[in-house]
């Protein structure tokens, strides 16, 4: 569904990534991990192109992205979040949500109001913030905003959805809750790319796993092969934060 062919980037000599190849098959939910700066959220802005690549190329379901606009990767059907959520702290969670639906009004202008409104109550059902879809963004808890930049994310309709640490600060509960809701996207025939540094969600939720030291990819497999890799290992600096 998605190769990444040769990507490096650069910023003012500095190489944020270096000739990374690996690929994204359909219905899976795939990992990227590694230590702090070793080019992963990068790695997702070349994708998107918030920050095209340097050199290489991106292909999504047959064709090159490379270059593309945002908005209009999103149309095609990719969307992200952000290392730190980001929902609009002023606007409810209904509301919040809308923001959305301009790409989902985009890909079919014969939509009605009505049709888009009960989308919308779908969405919010799926995640599980019916009981809270009138308060404002900055009022949820952090696992709570999660949910919301998700289902935000959800509402442009994508068929590859790519999260960047979703579980960073999260309690046990609200990992587990989040890992039940990433298991029904992939149900729901949506793929999953995720950057995460909880191991032990990485390890339970991962088909196949793609690690990247210092721009560079070290290691690409199972969740097992990558446990086991003493490359790997060596770059968590120990075996515990794998195990």
């Amino acid at each position: 569904m998605l190769e990444v062919k040769n990507v490096s980037k650069f910023f003012k000599g500095l190489v944020a990534l270096d000739n990374v190849t690996f690929t994204v098959e359909k219905d899976t939910i795939q990992g990227i991990i590694g230590p702090n700066g070793a080019g992963k959220s990068t790695m997702f802005n070349c994708i998107t192109c918030f920050f095209p690549a340097s050199k290489g190329e991106v292909i999504f379901e047959g064709k090159n992205i490379s270059g593309m606009k945002p908005h209009k990767i999103t149309e095609l059907g990719i969307t992200r979040t952000f290392q730190h959520t980001q929902v609009f702290p002023e606007l409810t969670v209904r509301n919040n949500i809308l923001t959305g639906q301009n790409v989902m009004q985009r890909k079919d202008r014969k939509r009605s109001k009505e049709q888009l409104r009960a989308k919308i109550d779908e969405i919010i059902a799926f995640v599980g913030l019916e009981s809270l879809e009138e308060n404002l963004g900055k009022n949820l808890s952090l696992g709570q905003q999660t949910k919301l930049a998700i289902a935000i994310s959800l509402a442009t309709e994508p068929k590859m959805l790519l999260l960047d640490e979703p579980a960073a600060g999260m309690n046990p509960e609200e990992t587990n809750q989040l890992v039940d809701l990433l298991r029904k996207i992939k149900k729901m025939g949506v793929t999953v790319v995720l950057i995460e540094h909880d191991m032990k969600a990485v390890m339970g939720l991962c088909e196949r796993i793609v690690v990247l030291e210092h721009g560079k990819k070290i290691a690409e497999g199972s969740p097992k092969e990558i446990r086991n890799n003493p490359k790997v290992i060596e770059a968590y600096l120990g075996s515990e934060e794998l195990a």
